[in-house]
């Protein structure tokens, strides 16, 4: 952050020179001298950072090593051997962080989980390896991970089922980012989602859901989508507030029936009108009654005009986008339709 401060300040200031000529001038080569020194006692700060970590590194390895010699054992002096390691170890992770050795400073936290765990610290250890993940993210999203299993399992063992959850979703969203996978982040969603009903949590799991819905569709398991879509639709309208939501439930939903079957979508259509009179008259529903006309056509040109004038007024996401590439294709692929 600092080296980034120092090259903005330097650069507006060369800015505000008139000519270029003046940059051999004695108030630019003074500033350049004060940049320079700037950056290399940042440098020095981050070396001494990383140094300094490293000694405590060592310092909690010799007090393990200590508690387990015979002294330790007959004076009793074992565990607060342990205890001063897991500081030693904990102070070394902060360092490592401003040093930002993020690899480092990742193995270090573990470090001090795993002691928390064998003292039977469970909290503590929960959160060191929720630090480490933290740390990892930032250069190994597998080890990322590898720790918030840890943390849940730990979680879910205290019954802290909320903090699994979250962490799950942690995991999720790392798999839609950095390690892309989506049917791993699909698994974390619905494992979030189970956990966040279980306490409850019924708005953070639709969340989930939908997560696991848009990723269902994409990777063409339509009949999942369509379930939770259509879940969801059914527990916004008991919702006053969540109601006027509905009807992009069941406009996705209704895509999805048109990756599959014409058919199926016209019947789902009539069902989602019986449950929500409203959707009726929405544009989204107008839209998917002008789709599937032009698909009964096979006007795939009409299809595309139809798409863009929705999309004009309200703008169709990367989700939507894909669902509709696909359906449009049925319309050149299939010979009938109806």
């Amino acid at each position: 952050m600092l080296k980034v401060f120092c090259q903005y300040w330097l650069f507006i200031t060369l800015l505000r020179r008139k000519f270029w000529c003046e940059l051999e001038s004695p108030f630019y080569r003074s500033n350049l001298f004060l940049y320079e020194c700037l950056i290399e006692n940042y440098q020095i700060t981050m070396a001494g950072h990383e140094q300094k970590a490293m000694e405590l590194m060592a310092d909690a390895d010799k007090k393990l090593n200590s508690s387990k010699g015979f002294f330790g054992a007959l004076f009793g002096s074992g565990s607060s051997k342990v205890e001063e390691a897991i500081e030693c170890y904990q102070r070394a992770a902060n360092l490592f962080k401003m040093a930002k050795k993020w690899g480092q400073a990742g193995s270090a936290f573990c470090e001090a989980a795993s002691l928390h765990s064998k003292a039977g610290s469970k909290h503590d250890a929960a959160t060191n390896f929720v630090d480490a993940a933290n740390c990892y993210k930032k250069v190994d999203p597998n080890e990322a991970t590898s720790c918030l299993l840890k943390a849940i399992e730990i979680y879910t063992d205290m019954g802290r089922f909320t903090m699994a959850a979250k962490h799950h979703q942690s995991i999720a969203e790392m798999y839609e980012t950095e390690a892309v996978d989506l049917e791993r982040a699909v698994h974390h969603y619905e494992q979030a989602a189970d956990y966040f009903k279980g306490e409850e949590s019924n708005s953070a799991a639709n969340k989930c859901q939908l997560k696991v819905a848009q990723y269902a569709a994409q990777l063409e398991n339509y009949d999942k989508a369509i379930q939770i879509y259509e879940q969801v639709a059914k527990a916004s309208l008991e919702s006053s507030l969540l109601k006027y939501g509905a009807k992009e439930y069941f406009f996705r939903a209704a895509l999805c029936h048109l990756c599959v079957d014409v058919l199926n979508a016209q019947h789902a259509m009539e069902r989602y009108v019986d449950l929500c009179p409203a959707f009726q008259d929405s544009r989204e529903y107008k839209l998917l009654k002008v789709l599937i006309e032009h698909m009964e056509e096979q006007n795939a040109d009409g299809f595309t005009e139809a798409v863009k004038d929705y999309d004009s007024i309200s703008r169709l996401d990367q989700w939507y986008t894909t669902i509709l590439l696909r359906i449009k294709r049925q319309v050149n692929e299939n010979p009938d339709l109806r």
